[in-house]
């Protein structure tokens, strides 16, 4: 229980309300650092936020008011929210029990489904009302573009060192960047959803975010960018998601379930069929992450063990693949 930050041993301590036996950091998380709190009253999960001096998005408060609008309705296939340090960064949470999914298959699908539908059916709740925009929402065309286009300068501005991002950027995938806009306009591009047409999701939803039981049933973890959005880009991210490869069946299968969950917006297909390819641009630009030193620094933060060269060069081939996927699925160059 060696840690050099002494931050969560005391914390974790004051929010069990008692002594902890072992506190052990947990893999596998990108921003966030999860600790697994064991005590004479039980397992926990100690999560601790980024600082709001590096992400000013209230990614605590986020989390927390998702999972209380859960339990109240019963939703009891992720997290309790039991405790909380805000000032410090720090929520205690119920301990999940379960493994990495594994391949995912069509009772995978349809658990996912349910559980949006769940979600999606207390958006009523005058709670609901005091939850704020998901992160990152996109609620029109130009807002994906402004997106695509912040993510796309910050790479630009990346040292000229890194020639191959360079010359993957100005090239390839500017092309097809300006040939996907081209083709998404319409009408209804520059139009901002109605309010009426949100939707409460939960951003970064999916099965990297997903443990299975010992009974195969799935638990979702990670609703710290919770909030109202367009459900075409919940929909475009979880079929898009390179966290989790699914078979194309299994891509039309939660389509279809999108469709029939949120077709009472009667624009709904015709929007998710506009934008599901920029939300792929959106998807090629967040893969190259890595490149930038100040998400670099969070992933080593949050426990990344690799070299940086290594990541980098690994996410610069993922995102050569997404864009020629992404090519060929719109009638290639």
């Amino acid at each position: 229980m060696t840690l050099h930050d002494s931050r969560p041993i005391e914390i974790a301590e004051r929010l069990v309300g008692a002594p902890i036996d072992a506190l052990d950091p947990v893999g596998g998380g990108r921003n966030s650092r999860v600790y697994h709190v064991r005590s004479a009253r039980g397992a926990f999960a100690l999560k601790q936020y980024p600082s709001r001096d590096e992400d000013p998005r209230d990614r605590l408060g986020a989390e927390w008011r998702a999972l209380d609008l859960m339990a109240r309705h019963g939703i009891d296939n992720v997290p309790r929210a039991l405790a909380a340090d805000a000032g410090q960064g720090f929520v205690l949470l119920s301990w999940l029990e379960g493994a990495a999914p594994g391949p995912i298959g069509v009772a995978d699908i349809d658990q996912a489904a349910r559980f949006l539908a769940q979600i999606h059916a207390v958006r009523g709740d005058p709670a609901a009302a005091g939850i704020g925009p998901a992160s990152e929402a996109c609620l029109s065309g130009p807002e994906i573009r402004r997106q695509i286009g912040q993510r796309l300068d910050r790479l630009l501005a990346v040292p000229s060192g890194e020639d191959r991002l360079h010359r993957f950027l100005i090239g390839p995938f500017a092309a097809l960047n300006e040939r996907l806009f081209a083709q998404a306009a319409n009408d209804d591009f520059d139009a901002v959803l109605p309010v009426d047409r949100r939707c409460l999701v939960p951003s970064d939803f999916g099965f990297h975010n997903s443990l299975r039981r010992a009974d195969g049933t799935l638990v979702f973890f990670d609703f710290e960018y919770f909030g109202w959005d367009d459900p075409v880009k919940l929909t475009a991210d979880i079929m898009l998601h390179p966290g989790t490869t699914l078979t194309p069946g299994l891509v039309q299968r939660f389509r279809r379930a999108a469709e029939t969950l949120y077709g009472e917006d009667p624009g709904f297909r015709a929007r998710l069929a506009a934008f599901l390819p920029l939300f792929g641009l959106r998807w090629v630009l967040i893969l190259l992450n890595e490149f930038l030193p100040d998400r670099w620094q969070r992933r080593v933060a949050a426990g990344a063990v690799e070299d940086w060269e290594t990541a980098k060069q690994r996410q610069l081939a993922r995102a050569r693949s997404l864009l020629a996927q992404l090519g060929e699925t719109q009638g290639g160059s």
